[in-house]
């Protein structure tokens, strides 16, 4: 039989959660990606580690198939190392199981709008890139994003532009000198 708990031991005990200890916060290195890749919630971080994890085992079994099943392996192989390839998830050059192996959270966050905008130097920093898809300066396509959490698969990354509305578009071609008169109606 276990004693009745005294006044102090109950409310500390109030802030203690057993049952989700795990929760309790992240860890350093869970804090530098999340700095590192601008993410607001950590609940996005788990979920890419969830995604990376799922796609690791895959290839762990794809890789642990017996031998006579050959033809199954090279062609589940090929499917799921060509949607990674599109997805911008894997570098141009890996092409093998063994890169889907190494496969990490951090690809999935480079794939993300912000970081996406700070590669085609339309941003200065990952802030300034998520607070103009906030407002909805971009576009993807003919889509106005205000999302910064999408992941730009590599067909649409030539196709992220500013919204044709938008002011700093307006900032950007006057500073270029390449505003065009019908754009002054507008």
């Amino acid at each position: 039989m276990v004693r009745k708990l005294k006044y102090h031991e109950q409310k500390l005990l109030r802030r203690l959660d057993l049952v989700s200890w795990e929760a309790a916060g992240p860890s350093l290195r869970e804090v530098r990606l999340l700095r590192r890749f601008g993410l607001s919630r950590r609940e996005e971080l788990v979920r890419y580690k969830a995604l990376a994890r799922g796609i690791r085992g895959l290839a762990r079994r794809l890789r642990d198939l017996g031998p006579g099943s050959e033809a199954f392996r090279a062609r589940c192989a090929s499917r799921l190392l060509g949607r990674l390839r599109a997805l911008g998830l894997l570098r141009p050059g890996e092409a093998s199981l063994a890169a889907c192996e190494r496969l990490s959270a951090s690809a999935f966050c480079r794939r993300r709008l912000p970081c996406v905008l700070l590669r085609l130097r339309m941003a200065q920093d990952l802030r300034h890139a998520a607070a103009f898809v906030r407002q909805g300066h971009v576009r993807v396509g003919p889509e106005v994003v205000t999302d910064p959490a999408l992941l730009v698969p590599r067909a649409l990354e030539d196709f992220v532009t500013w919204v044709d509305a938008s002011r700093l578009r307006h900032k950007v071609l006057d500073y270029n000198q390449e505003r065009d008169d019908f754009d002054l109606a507008a």
